[in-house]
């Protein structure tokens, strides 16, 4: 059990981030168990889908932060966005990518993210479909998710430097014209598609160069994700060039546009809209 105290500036984040790895891994294990994806799918109030698997992944979730970490409040996508103002909370979503999900793809995620003064400093992304799971806390690591119990063959991770020929990870179902604008100027010779949060980690592990998104998200949707390419020796950057922050509950914990980027040198290039369309 950690408290608010040990989570500091010293924290072994390495280890709260395996800890939450742990976690995600379980809940998408829930989600790939499920004999009916379609299972309790309802239309949520901004016209996106949640199903039963979104819920019991979430649940689960809730459960474990709170015997880990009884003090940090959560942020959640199917619970809501209840704190305001902290300095300390977790960002979860227990199930991104539903569409792709409910298209019967491999392509969803699980998402945790710990952010300390509008920063992320431990994450974790699990993709069940292709038994992977990344961790960040000090440094990003990959290992194969097993057939159970948690991940135990971590291996340290890194992006690669920007090829002439540069790969971008776009949507399959989220398209944006100012999406191809910002690509223009990057050098892309191969756009390659991928849901949700795979992206991040797909760049995280030197698989691919870069991923804009000028659409609107939420910060569970990227929030590990940065960090984890982050500490890949990647960066996330906004329209101002620097690093977005989290925790922004007076807007609802919706994110700007933004550009995941395998190489940092690539961010003088990126021109982002200054706000989502």
């Amino acid at each position: 059990m950690w408290m608010n105290a040990e989570l500091g500036p010293e924290a072994d984040h390495q280890e709260v981030a395996r800890a939450i790895a742990a976690i995600a891994v379980e809940a998408g294990r829930i989600a790939a168990a499920a004999q009916d994806r379609t299972l309790g799918r309802v239309e949520k109030a901004d016209g996106s889908p949640s199903t039963a698997a979104d819920l019991a992944s979430e649940a689960l979730i809730l459960r474990r932060l709170a015997a880990l970490f009884p003090e940090v409040p959560v942020v959640a996508e199917e619970a809501g966005a209840a704190p305001h103002g902290e300095d300390l909370l977790f960002l979860v979503d227990p199930l991104d990518g539903t569409r792709e999900y409910l298209a019967g793809t491999d392509e969803y995620a699980v998402n945790i993210a710990l952010v300390r003064g509008g920063r992320p400093v431990a994450a974790a992304i699990a993709a069940p479909g292709r038994a992977r799971v990344w961790a960040a806390g000090g440094i990003a690591e990959e290992a194969p998710i097993p057939a159970a119990g948690p991940p135990l063959d971590w291996v340290r991770i890194a992006t690669r430097a920007a090829p002439a020929g540069r790969v971008a990870l776009v949507s399959r179902r989220h398209g944006d014209p100012a999406e191809d604008v910002c690509l223009e100027p990057l050098g892309v010779t191969e756009r390659r598609t991928a849901g949700s949060a795979l992206k991040f980690g797909l760049i995280a592990s030197g698989e691919a160069d870069l991923y804009v998104r000028c659409g609107p998200t939420m910060e569970w949707d990227s929030a590990a994700g940065d960090l984890i390419v982050t500490r890949a020796g990647g960066s996330l950057v906004g329209p101002d060039g620097g690093p977005p922050s989290y925790g922004h509950a007076a807007r609802g914990y919706r994110n700007g546009p933004f550009a995941v980027l395998g190489d940092p040198s690539l961010a003088a290039a990126v021109r982002l809209p200054a706000s989502c369309s």
